[in-house]
């Protein structure tokens, strides 16, 4: 089967992510689209496994296997966690709803570390572009003040929201360079802090619920295996055939 083909027949869930999603789409935004694929387990019994991710089919797609969608998410990685809560949703299947009613397992005071450490990679890079060309890419600017704004709220409430809400405008005039980088640069100071300061009174568990997402990993495995059953009784023909034909 080819990797096209999984993410064609046995997407569980997609969506839109991006400025889209967070709502700081202008008119010459992209459409990024994401989504989580389940693989038949019969294709684990071959040497050659499933991806563990596709691009495509089709431009700005890319789609993540659902157990290696699983590992990032309990990870806390942001660009994963996020694609669970992204208000646009353009298809989902029973095995998929389950996924999303997980999204409290995943979440944890871990993304602190996460969130955080992603971020402060990002502003390296910013920091870099500063000294060689006089200015930081400001798109990228913009979407590391979204992304500390979404750290410091999701450590404050427990729930991840990505909408910027208000801040659209504000963050608006960042990406169009309209606001002195050393202004940005006091924000992101104070939006890291805010959310170090919410971490020590946040209401996240220490860590993910691990075991309540092996559970779900497990059970849609195995339901995918007994809809291979005639498969399996091939299978067991053969090999009762061998064990005989050893007398």
């Amino acid at each position: 089967m080819r990797p096209q083909d999984l993410v064609r027949d046995h997407t569980i869930y997609a969506c839109v992510m991006g400025s889209r999603a967070f709502g700081l789409a202008t008119d010459a935004s992209d459409t990024d689209r994401r989504g989580v694929f389940l693989a038949p387990t019969p294709l684990y019994w071959r040497f050659e496994k499933p991806p563990t991710h596709v691009e495509g089919p089709g431009e700005e797609r890319f789609s993540w296997e659902l157990e290696r969608f699983c590992e990032l998410a309990l990870r806390g990685n942001p660009n994963i966690l996020e694609c669970l809560h992204s208000p646009l949703v353009e298809r989902v299947d029973d095995t998929g709803r389950e996924l999303l009613a997980l999204r409290g397992a995943f979440l944890s005071r871990q993304a602190h570390d996460t969130f955080t450490g992603y971020a402060l990679g990002q502003r390296k890079r910013l920091d870099a572009d500063v000294r060689t060309t006089g200015a930081p890419r400001w798109k990228h600017a913009m979407h590391l003040l979204r992304l500390l704004m979404s750290a410091r709220d999701l450590l404050r409430t427990g729930e991840l929201g990505i909408g910027v809400g208000g801040q659209r405008e504000p963050l608006l005039e960042v990406k169009r360079g309209e606001v002195p980088w050393e202004r940005v640069e006091a924000w992101m100071v104070r939006l890291a802090a805010e959310a170090e300061e919410a971490l020590r009174g946040s209401p996240l568990p220490p860590e993910p619920d691990h075991a309540r997402v092996a559970a779900f990993l497990h059970r849609v495995r195995r339901a995918s295996a007994l809809q291979a059953e005639p498969d399996h009784e091939v299978v067991q023909g053969v090999v009762d055939a061998g064990r005989f034909g050893q007398g």
